[in-house]
Parts: C-alpha cells; structure tokens; sequence
C-alpha cells in the first residue's frame, strides 16, 4: 500500500471528491462537518463550494446538477433537521433517476443510540428513497466509500446515495491510500435480442417509440433522431422527457404525460401495434394512472429497454426485455434495416405530427394574460440552447403544452412533482453553464417554497430570469377542489407579496406583467439585465389551464355530484 501522510477524515474525503472528478459542492454549512469544508478549502482552485439557504434547495441543485452533467450531484448538509430539510431533492433524485452524493454531518461516534442532538439513524430515514445508504465510522475506508457510492449512483438505474459522516471520524487523523478512479460497468443489448426486435419491428403495421429515463445524454438524443427519421418510427417522450430529441423533428408527435393530445393518448390505448420504451419506467404520470397501458401484459406487442434490470417487469411484462445503457441501444439498433418503414408507416407518423403541431397553437382563454401565447413567445424569441427550470402546478401545463425544446438538457423539471424545484434547479443550471440562458418559470406558490434562493444566486453570479405566474392560489388543488368537491374551497387562497420588491431586496431588478401585450418588451428587458430578472405575471384564476376554466371545473364537479 502506498504510504500517505497523515489527513484528518475531513480532508481525505474532499480528496476523494476531487480524484472522482467532482467540480462543484452544494451545502448548508454545519458544525458536524467543519472537517470536511477544512477539506474542500484545499480545493478551492478545483471544487466550487456553493453555500444555499436552505437544504432543500442544496440538494435541488444537487440534483439538477446531476440532470445537467451526468455525474453525480453532491449535497452536504449538517443532521437532523439538515438531513430532513435535504429529503425533498433525495426523493426528486431517487424518483428521477438522477445520480447524487448525500453527505450528512452526524453525531460522534462515542455518542450514538442515545438520542444525541440531532441525532438520526439515516438507514431508517432515507431506506425508501436512497440506492444506498451507510455510515463510515473509520476513516481508514474513506476512500473505499466513497469508490462504491460514486459507482452506485452511476450504475444501471442511477440515483442518490447518502453517506452518514460522524463528527469525530471526520476529525480523526489517519494514513490511507488513495482511490483509483475507475470507469464505470455499463450493459448493453445482446446480439439475439436485437434481432428478435429488428423482427418485431418489420412486422409492425403502427409502432411507436418512446423516450425518457435515466442516462441520456445529447448523443443519445442525436442517435434516436437519426434512428427515427431513417427508419420512419414517430417518437414520443415521456413525462417530462420532451428535450430527449429535437422537437421540430418531423418524426417526434409529442409527450406521453399529464394533458396529452388527445390523438395521442387515443392511439396509445387502441390502435399502437408496437411499443418501443428506451429508458422511460412507465410510471403514474407517464400512463395517466396507469391507465394506458393493461397490467401486467399491455395491449401491444411491449419493448422495454432500461439501464436498470430490476425496472424490466417491474409493472408491464414485455415481450421483449432489453437491459441496456440507452447509448449502447442505440448504438446497436443503427444496424437494423427497415427499408420500406418510411412509406409504411408515413400516414400513421405525419397524422400523430399533424395532432401535435395543432395542439401546439394557444388556446382561448379568460383573462388579460393568455399563457400559452406567452410561452409561444419564448420559444420563438430565445435560443434554442435555452434552458427552461419548473416546478409543480398547473402553470407547468402551459410550459409542457406550448413550449418546444430543441437541444438536449432544456428542460429541468421533476418527475417527482416537487413544488419549488424550478428556483434551485435553473440556478444550478446556470452555475453549471453560465454561457446558456436560464428561464425559471414557477407559479406563486411554487415559487415561494425555495425563493430564498435568490440569494445564492445573487451571490454567485448565476444571472436567471424568473417568471411567476400569479393567480393567487394553490392551481392544481384548487382545480381538484372544484372537481370533487365543488364549491367547498379551504386552504388554498394564497396572498402574495409583491414580488418585483421581493426581487428587488436581493438585488434582482424586475417588472409587473398584466397584459399579454406586455410580456414580449419585458422579456427583452429581461435579456439584456444583469444580475437576473423577475417578471411577475398577474393570471386571472378563471384561466385555470389552456382547456379548462375555474368555472368550467366546478360545473364538471357539479354535474358529478348530481349524476
């Protein structure tokens, strides 16, 4: 074994970060970990070190940052209530497959099982939304943890790992080799089972493939292009999937999610022959409840490819099972030949895009601000490469609706459904490029939860747009509300504070939009501001989404009540 001189825990660990290629740290300082930021201050010229207000919002970021360079996001925050503030973005990572570093400050060892202050057994707290979670009581095996957690969050279905560090171990000083950094396993397809789907997909009279899930990357996105438009299979996305392939392409006929076309959805339930799923698990929002697809043998001749065996009949069985890297898959299906694919399947694919490029047009509705005509101006005013951060709520539908993205990584928004991601994420997204363009587009409730954030924004130059639309209300609850128990609406009032002053205080300029008119000179103020821009956008609550209005839903729930 190679001799070292003698490091304190603290500082082993950040070495190990940095031989792993770690760039940037996300955190809420605590005082169980001062060892470990001693460590990181060696590291300055290397590992960015981004202290957040909150730990939901560090390990937000964490996660987007995952999203944004396909390694694993790192997240440090102190224990206990650290720790349980930091499970909102574990949750995100752990349901959006994105891999993630959680190191949690935790009591001394001589103090443990006594309920000491804040002290948790993080086994227990994160064993349903973590891949693997440990505590590392030695020193000595720093940097065999370390090795493993970083392959762990990496490998078949990525995801967060979270290692539990005691106080006295990070202090405790110790003569230990380093770790090797070493590639990664990565699985691909056999040559049998690409053969047998070259088979599946000659005979298919209207096939359809669908993207999404974890480990994508902007090759992947250029090769299932190629794939499709060769070929002649249209493509779909799963829920918040959509930037897995270019938009304009002729083949792509949209996503699979929450408020599909209706074309869409319809096929999927009656007419798709061949269903070809790279990546995506399938999960509630993707099938509308579970509602497309029969459980556990779907209606259609079924292929599932995912990086993760363990997902492959989880809920539908497949015809056809694939464990696979989504790039070795695509990499192998560019040797199968299907010549006559184009003309075959040319109505069946130009139908599904002639829906889509319908359903893209904004629709009619209340109110001095139409949100879809807002978002059509963003999509065709920025650039292509622009990167667009949401949260959860029914605002979110205009963005999925009317929006088209062009460029892999456009699209920053959780699988999870976790309200107030938008603000964390698009500030991560921008430390991560700051050359891109960053739009963090949030409702007013959404936006509250993490706006805090701001301040580490202004504090790191990370220069965002901020648009919040604000009707006064929790949306989607409300619309629930009116469905189900219509009339009878609590707890979902919101009274707001100004939120262009808001901004102001923390150095942020911005504007009040209340007409649609206004947004196109504000959204060009926006650009040319420095230091980031809050555009408040006021939405009358009757504009409940691009289909229905607040009225429209009580009347449904009042009809229901009385069938």
């Amino acid at each position: 074994m190679l001799t070292t001189p003698d490091r304190h825990g603290g500082r082993i660990l950040a070495d190990q970060l940095r031989l792993l290629g770690a760039d940037t740290v996300f955190c809420v300082p605590g005082e169980s970990f001062l060892d470990l930021l001693d460590g990181l201050y060696a590291h300055q010229d290397d590992i960015k070190v981004i202290a957040c207000r909150h730990e939901s919002g560090a390990s937000n970021m964490a996660d987007a940052y995952g999203k944004m360079t396909g390694k694993p996001g790192i997240c440090v925050v102190t224990r206990g209530p650290g720790a349980t503030n930091a499970a909102n973005g574990i949750h995100t990572a752990f349901q959006d497959s994105t891999p993630m570093i959680v190191l949690i400050g935790q009591v001394g060892r001589g103090m443990s099982d006594r309920e000491a202050f804040q002290e948790m057994d993080y086994r227990r707290v994160f064993g349903e939304m973590a891949k693997w979670i440990a505590q590392i009581d030695d020193p000595r095996r720093i940097p065999e943890y370390l090795s493993r957690a970083w392959k762990v969050a990496l490998s078949g279905r990525p995801g967060p790992v979270v290692l539990a560090l005691p106080e006295d171990m990070l202090s405790q000083r110790v003569s230990v080799e380093d770790l090797r950094a070493t590639p990664l396993p990565k699985s691909a397809p056999t040559p049998a089972a690409m053969t047998e789907l070259e088979t599946m997909i000659r005979q298919a009279k209207k096939p359809l493939l669908v993207v999404g899930g974890p480990s994508w990357t902007a090759q992947c996105a250029q090769k299932v292009q190629a794939f499709a438009e060769r070929t002649g299979l249209p493509v779909a996305a799963s829920f918040r999937c959509q930037d897995y392939i270019d938009n304009a392409s002729e083949n792509y006929v949209g996503v699979i999610g929450i408020a599909p076309a209706p074309g869409l959805r319809q096929r999927m339930l009656e007419e798709v022959d061949l269903l070809i799923a790279i990546g995506t698990r399938f999960g509630e929002m993707t099938t509308q409840g579970y509602t497309l697809l029969d459980i556990p043998n779907p209606q259609m001749t079924f292929v599932h490819v995912h990086p993760g065996a363990e997902m492959l009949g989880q809920v539908y069985a497949p015809d056809l099972s694939i464990a696979s890297d989504p790039e070795a898959f695509l990499d192998a299906i560019k040797d199968i030949e299907v010549t006559d694919g184009p003309q075959k399947w040319s109505s069946w694919r130009k139908d599904q895009r002639a829906d889509y490029l319908t359903y893209l047009e904004p629709t009619q509705v209340p109110g001095k601000v139409n949100m879809g005509e807002v978002v059509q101006h963003i999509r065709q005013v920025m650039p292509k490469e622009t990167i667009i951060a949401s949260g959860a709520g029914n605002y979110t539908v205009w963005v999925h609706r009317f929006h088209q993205h062009r460029h892999y990584r456009t699209q920053l928004a959780p699988t999870s459904g976790s309200m107030g991601y938008g603000v964390p994420a698009a500030i991560a997204a921008k430390l991560c490029q700051p050359q891109r363009e960053v739009i963090c587009i949030a409702g007013d409730g959404c936006f509250l939860m993490t706006s805090q954030e701001m301040a580490t924004a202004h504090q790191y130059g990370a220069d965002t747009i901020y648009i919040v639309v604000n009707n006064g209300m929790y949306g989607t609850i409300r619309m629930h509300q009116e469905r189900n128990h219509p009339g009878r609406v609590i707890a979902t009032r919101l009274v707001n504070p100004d939120f262009v002053a808001y901004a102001a205080s923390f150095g942020i300029a911005g504007e009040r939009v209340e007409t649609t008119e206004a947004f196109a000179p504000a959204l060009e103020r926006a650009r040319k501001a420095s230091g980031g821009y809050m555009i408040e956008i006021m939405v009358d609550p009757e504009a409940l989404t691009p289909a229905q209005s607040l009225s429209a839903a009580r009347e449904q729930g009042e009809r229901a009540l009385s069938d």
